[in-house]
């Protein structure tokens, strides 16, 4: 129609389809009501000398029968186009791609199981069917791209699932649709398209890639995990406590009592934020990460924050 985001899916034809006759059919009734409006204004308007009330109209058996079953009648047909295009929209593909989604406070990480990768960009093959089993680690997401124009909420403790066929080779951006919490604005990422042969040497490269220096990777999972959306790294007060020499320093926990914050102690939080939580600073904020990050992640993190003096 010119005035959404170019059509990248296979779905994404149909619901502009869907989207085009739900505008023409509100375009021509609003016309028609318009013209009805306008007529009425002028021919029923009190004309010079008259100042009596208007003649009582009592109703109209024919117009009031037209006034419902027509409407009645046009949502029947788009419940109708409605149902089948969902239909067409929810194709099951058997050879569909599997990808597992996981979202938290803010940041989205996909799984790919057939070829036991994890990254945090999501890349797809053009023209070929994608499942995404989707789930969250804390509060309601919404998985959007605008691109795609499908939509779907990711439930704590649930798994829902949304299929794409992607049909034009370029970066979209997803953003998370459900309000969730102070940097709900910031929950972006990426979405790549690539041919079925890029894919391929993607999957290849991830798979063989060499082990990043802990440091590094620490620093990059804080930025994909959004973790600096909460903990500062230059002492600068955030939600949560600063990381800035924080390694090996007496905290003072919320029931009163003082830790150091070492090794055992950082990796405990951020596998189980809730344990031992900071004075001053609120509980259940911080997503439980216990089953979303393997060991040696958790250990990079941690080497990071190591760093921060």
């Amino acid at each position: 129609m010119g005035l959404l985001p170019v059509e990248a899916s296979a779905q994404s034809v149909e619901i502009d389809r869907l989207f085009g006759i739900h505008i023409w059919l509100v375009s021509a009734l609003f016309s028609l009501i318009m013209v009805v409006l306008l007529y009425s204004l002028i021919v029923f308007r009190r004309k010079k000398g008259e100042t009596g009330d208007g003649a009582y109209i009592t109703g109209n058996t024919t117009l009031e029968v037209l006034w419902t079953a027509i409407p009645l009648l046009a949502v029947i047909v788009l419940a109708y186009i409605g149902g089948k295009s969902l239909g067409i929209i929810r194709l099951i593909d058997p050879s569909a791609l599997q990808v597992k989604v996981i979202s938290g406070q803010w940041f989205w990480r996909y799984q790919y199981p057939d070829y036991g990768v994890t990254t945090t960009n999501l890349y797809l093959p053009v023209g070929r069917q994608v499942k995404l089993e989707m789930t969250s680690n804390d509060v309601l997401h919404s998985f959007w791209v605008p691109e795609f124009r499908v939509k779907q909420d990711l439930v704590p403790g649930r798994t829902t699932e949304l299929r794409i066929t992607p049909t034009l080779i370029g970066d979209y951006k997803v953003r998370c649709a459900e309000l969730c919490g102070a940097s709900h604005a910031y929950m972006e990422g990426l979405v790549k398209v690539v041919s079925q042969g890029d894919f391929d040497k993607w999957i290849s490269d991830q798979q063989s890639a060499a082990p990043m220096d802990p440091v590094l990777r620490g620093q990059q999972l804080s930025q994909q995990l959004g973790c600096i959306n909460c903990h500062s790294v230059d002492g600068s007060e955030k939600t949560g406590p600063t990381w800035l020499q924080l390694y090996q320093s007496e905290v003072e926990l919320s029931d009163g009592s003082s830790v150091v914050a070492d090794d055992n102690y950082l990796k405990t939080s951020i596998v189980n934020s809730n344990l031992q939580v900071l004075k001053g600073y609120p509980a259940n904020v911080m997503p439980n990460f216990a089953d979303l990050l393997d060991q040696t992640e958790v250990e990079s993190l941690v080497a990071y924050i190591k760093t921060l003096k």
